[in-house]
């Protein structure tokens, strides 16, 4: 009896158990909400403007998350940091570039002139301060063990957030709304906000550029390479250094366009902004695969979706009050969920144990 009772896998048991317990969560508010009527207070317009709002918010995490997902595919490593490089971009360009171009009337004149001075002032800002991050706090440790950059990350990003804290102060900064974005488009009988279409629209572009970047050009070539064996990759000629600080700033620069796409939606902006955004792109990274570029961007709309979505679906059918409170809650319980059920993402391999 004694020996029956060490045979059991107690963690195992225990695992199953919690599985048990969220799919029976899940399907039953699932099924209290669309079967059984319970707390259905939307409309089939709510649900799909919800879907709208997390296809939007999807769209920049996917952005941000494509930094994460690069550095990781070239140094297995998770930088921390990269919610700062979104941030620094961000607030920069805010300050020096588009209030005062707002309050000169040119960006209500020339908006695509303007937005476009915007997002080159904020790729530049967060291409510099990633290349500054790598250079100074990560190089140095290339050869060091995984848990080193690691905690360097973690104190780089603190270190950027009260330097920008320091230097633009810790208020809220409000973001410019632009006149021809302001309102909806009617499309097929359903109401879409122009900054919110615009959003996503400007998100596709950047990741399909970024993916013929990664995958048709010879610098993307060499960052595969790099990504695959670095001592193999300097063999053959290619400069190991420079190809992981084209990363860094591939991924920064998608950071600093994500940054003005969020200003545009939630129309402010402090040093505390990168935060929140970058853990949840973290969370997208590893739900699609991370190192996966693809996985990064189905993971940023799947989290997005399910961020908007989850809450009335899932926490309103159980009668949870207030829930749309709780969608970082959802957000944080899918990276749970996805480490104990799929750790390698929606559409990420099992890694050897070299890259493990």
């Amino acid at each position: 009896m004694a020996q029956r009772f060490k045979d059991i896998d107690y963690i195992g048991l225990f695992l199953w158990l919690f599985r048990a317990a969220i799919i029976v969560i899940v399907v039953w508010g699932t099924v209290a909400k669309l079967f059984l009527g319970q707390g259905n207070a939307y409309t089939t317009k709510d649900w799909i403007n919800f879907l709208v709002a997390g296809l939007s918010q999807g769209s920049i995490f996917a952005l941000i998350a494509l930094g994460y997902t690069l550095v990781y595919g070239v140094l297995f490593m998770i930088n921390f940091a990269h919610g700062e490089f979104f941030m620094a971009g961000t607030m920069t360009a805010t300050i020096f570039v588009a209030l005062p171009l707002s309050a000169s009337g040119f960006l209500d004149k020339h908006p695509v002139i303007g937005m476009l001075a915007i997002l080159v002032v904020a790729m530049v800002v967060s291409v510099s301060v990633a290349l500054l991050t790598e250079r100074v706090a990560y190089r140095p440790l290339r050869r060091a063990p995984r848990l080193v950059p690691l905690i360097t990350a973690i104190g780089a990003s603190f270190f950027w957030q009260y330097f920008f804290a320091g230097l633009f102060g810790s208020g809220l900064i409000p973001f410019p709304e632009l006149a021809v974005l302001r309102g909806a488009w009617m499309i097929g009988g359903v109401e879409f906000l122009k900054t919110r279409a615009v959003v996503m629209i400007a998100s596709v572009i950047m990741l399909i550029g970024l993916y013929i970047f990664i995958m048709r050009t010879k610098t993307g070539t060499a960052i595969r390479a790099v990504a695959e064996d670095k001592d193999i990759a300097a063999l053959m000629g290619i400069d190991v250094d420079r190809t992981i600080s084209i990363t860094f700033a591939t991924g920064a620069a998608m950071a600093g366009v994500a940054g003005i796409l969020y200003g545009l939606v939630f129309r402010q902006v402090n040093f505390i902004m990168g935060f929140v955004p970058g853990i949840k792109a973290f969370t997208a990274a590893v739900l699609g695969g991370i190192g996966s570029i693809p996985g990064a961007a189905i993971g940023g709309f799947f989290l997005g979706v399910f961020e908007a979505i989850g809450p009335p679906l899932f926490l309103e059918g159980l009668g949870i009050p207030g829930s749309h409170q709780l969608k970082d809650v959802i957000a944080f319980t899918m990276l749970v969920l996805v480490l104990i059920f799929r750790p390698q993402g929606i559409i990420g391999e099992r890694l050897a144990e070299k890259k493990a």
